[in-house]
């Protein structure tokens, strides 16, 4: 029986995030080279540092030099792109699944609580309260999202 009010049902989406988003960031890990990733960011960054100097001093020869190393740039951006792509692709239809089922059961309820904050807690231009399923869902996910691709050593250029 699945929990359908706080603090249950908050506790459950924050536990279910840390799944989806751990089982995604795994599989991230598995079908992608991290080393080569890193490598592919740093020498997109190291461009776009040096495009920005030579924009900046106005040397000529060095912009003329950049773009035309320009298009590689875009495939490797393309190419690292593909490779997130490839894993949401996986986990798409499953996820839609189990988000149409817990739609059913949650629909529009408040399914989190914030001591102190109460219940319906706005953010100016978005339609739900932040502890909405929707929003509840998306804000635990990017925390463990930040955390598991770190653990996994999939971030980006520091």
């Amino acid at each position: 029986m699945l929990p359908t009010s706080p603090p249950g049902s908050t506790l459950f989406f924050f536990l279910l995030a840390a799944t989806i988003t751990f089982l995604m960031t795994l599989a991230n890990r598995l079908f992608m080279d991290p080393e080569k990733l890193k490598a592919w960011r740093k020498e997109i960054s190291d461009y776009y540092r040096q495009l920005r100097e030579a924009q900046k001093s106005g040397d000529k020869k060095l912009m003329e030099k950049l773009m035309k190393k320009q298009q590689y740039i875009l495939q490797l951006n393309a190419k690292i792109s593909w490779q997130s792509t490839k894993v949401m692709l996986i986990f798409l239809i499953p996820l839609w699944i189990v988000w149409f089922f817990l739609g059913g059961i949650y629909g529009g309820n408040e399914i989190a609580y914030f001591p102190g904050l109460g219940w319906h807690l706005y953010i100016p231009l978005l339609p739900w309260p932040i502890t909405s399923l929707f929003w509840w869902y998306m804000l635990c996910s990017f925390l463990f999202s930040t955390l598991f691709s770190h653990v996994f050593g999939l971030v980006g250029v520091e």
